[in-house]
């Protein structure tokens, strides 16, 4: 008996994304597996001092978890990081909307955004040492200013990306501006708006620990300081993987989330 095209055709189709994720895991797990063998092998040819081996970074994360250091001081620096991630987007996403949508908001706003966007972040710790001091209020001003520029682009960008032709549909049916925002504009920009937030939560690790080296040396900050004194080089590089692997964290989850979300969209599907 013959299969008709038509019918195995979408049986085939369907069968695609699963292999798709399949290959896309094992490739994910391969990579890492393969950066470690590399790290392992030009690390045997150095001493422990200069660059520890993986197996040295993984037995000196056990201690400092073990002792309790790691954990208390990764607790610390979530705090000003999520605070001022959130205070970011709070900020971030309604500016970039407007900005997206209203050519005058956009026209006074751009320029300004754009030049402290080109302004490197560090550069402004002088200042925010003047404004907030050293402690936490300073690290999470940090944390905003490394975050908000780059969503704000972001966001303006899917808002002024939003399908024009939806957006007069709704009007002519009589849809009030909050009504075709909640309705059709957010829909719309939910793709721009998930890569802001996994850009922002990238930027808002790097502005996390950047704000305990260079402000008030605390948390995950003190840590890689004191090891970097005693030439530790596997504890300074323990804190940078596990400052690798919560960026990762977070992104994954971000993507698993726009994969719920965002079930219209080809391949995001779960």
């Amino acid at each position: 008996m013959t299969i008709n095209s038509d019918v195995a055709t979408p049986a085939r189709r369907k069968a695609l994304p699963a292999t798709g994720k399949r290959s896309f895991g094992f490739l994910y797990v391969a990579s890492i597996a393969v950066g470690l063998a590399i790290w392992q092998v030009i690390a045997s040819g150095y001493s422990t001092f200069v660059l520890a081996p993986p197996t040295g970074v993984l037995t000196r994360l056990w201690q400092l978890t073990l002792s309790g250091e790691l954990p208390i001081a990764l607790f610390g620096s979530l705090q000003h990081m999520v605070l001022g991630y959130v205070i970011a987007c709070l900020i971030a996403i309604p500016v970039g909307m407007l900005m997206g949508r209203v050519r005058f908001i956009n026209d006074l706003l751009d320029p300004v955004v754009n030049l402290i966007y080109a302004v490197p972040s560090v550069a402004w710790v002088p200042f925010i040492m003047i404004w907030a001091g050293l402690y936490f209020e300073a690290r999470v001003s940090l944390v905003v200013i490394m975050c908000v520029f780059d969503m704000i682009i972001v966001v303006s960008t899917g808002a002024a990306n939003a399908d024009r032709k939806l957006m007069a549909v709704g009007r002519s049916f009589g849809a009030s501006a909050w009504q075709s925002t909640r309705l059709i504009l957010i829909p719309e920009s939910l793709p721009f708006l998930f890569t802001a937030l996994r850009i922002g939560v990238v930027r808002a690790v790097n502005a996390m620990v950047t704000a305990e080296l260079f402000l008030a040396a605390v948390n995950l900050g003190s840590i890689m300081k004191q090891a970097a004194v005693r030439l530790d080089s596997a504890a300074v590089l323990g804190i940078i993987v596990v400052l690798c692997l919560l960026g990762l964290l977070l992104q994954e989850l971000l993507l698993l989330i726009e994969r719920r979300i965002c079930v219209w969209r080809p391949g995001k599907t779960s």
